[in-house]
């Protein structure tokens, strides 16, 4: 199997996680989880080929195809598979995710219009929930925990506690580095005490290989280091794309999509001058200064 193929891991006797290499731009994770008589999926992926692999890819375990979609957060790598899955299965979203799917429709097609996404319908969540939700697959308990503006305004935690396994959504990215444009500095810093108080051993990233909940200490250093050079920068009147064109990464260089940096100032830049959380940002703005911190390329989609 070629090192960028996707690949699935049983990580409970009625759980698996579904991870795409290498995990860059439009290459997210997925799971699912059956007791062999219902099916929950956690998310889908970018076109409509890998929303068919996926689904192939759920029959191949010998379980029925699912009638429930969990989707973490609004992104079109995540949800734009849904209509794969529809109208047979229900997708379940935060109440702002149902509203984010609906705002930023065809989102993907918009930045990457050289992507063959295949025939893509837009398909929002049509059960929402605003805090907390339970659903039950046979005897394994799935818990929704939204933790407030992080990745998003309307990101969900899926947490399994009898399993020990949590899928982060794109809270985490394992290996890559943190997305902030759509969501909050501050809060991706709470949402890492949440995912803490969790518990859980077997953590699934949104994007990139399984790890553990030591990548939440990785997360919350690198966020730290994105507030601190924001906060200098503001004070002396830099600019994002000047204040990430003049920092040395360190110990997070080697993280995939390094040219985020710029777009996570933008989002601190925003919070230093008392905008809300998950505020809207110049897309534009954001979107071409990564392309100069990406040698002058705009950033590409793997999917």
């Amino acid at each position: 199997m070629p090192a960028t193929d996707p690949y699935t891991v049983q990580l409970a006797p009625e759980v698996h996680a579904y991870v795409q290499p290498d995990g860059g731009w439009c290459l997210n994770n997925a799971g699912f989880i059956s007791d062999g008589g219902a099916t929950v999926l956690v998310d889908t992926a970018a076109t409509e080929r890998r929303a068919v692999a996926l689904r192939e890819a759920i029959v191949e375990q010998g379980v029925p195809l699912p009638r429930t979609v969990i989707n973490t957060h609004h992104h079109g790598d995540h949800t734009y598979g849904n209509a794969v899955f529809a109208p047979e299965a229900t997708v379940i979203g935060h109440e702002a995710c149902r509203d984010e799917v609906l705002a930023a429709g065809r989102q993907l097609h918009l930045i990457w219009p050289q992507t063959d996404f295949g025939d893509i319908r837009v398909t929002a969540p049509d059960l929402t929930y605003s805090d907390r939700l339970t659903l039950h697959v046979g005897g394994t308990e799935v818990r929704l925990v939204h933790p407030g503006p992080a990745h998003t305004v309307g990101d969900t935690i899926v947490h399994l506690p009898r399993q020990g396994v949590v899928f982060t959504g794109d809270l985490v990215f394992n290996g890559g580095t943190p997305f902030l444009a759509t969501g909050s500095l501050g809060g991706s810093l709470r949402a890492m005490e949440v995912l803490r108080s969790l518990g859980a051993r077997t953590v699934v990233p949104g994007h990139g290989p399984l790890t553990d909940p030591s990548a939440y200490d990785a997360t919350e250093r690198y966020l730290r280091f994105v507030a601190g050079i924001a906060e200098e920068g503001h004070a002396k009147g830099l600019t994002p794309l000047e204040v990430a064109r003049q920092t040395d990464l360190g110990e997070f260089a080697g993280w995939r999509e390094s040219e985020r940096l710029v777009a996570n100032v933008h989002r601190a830049y925003a919070e230093l001058a008392g905008q809300p959380e998950g505020s809207p940002l110049d897309v534009a703005a954001v979107f071409g200064d990564m392309a100069a911190m990406n040698g002058g390329l705009p950033v590409a989609c793997h999917a």
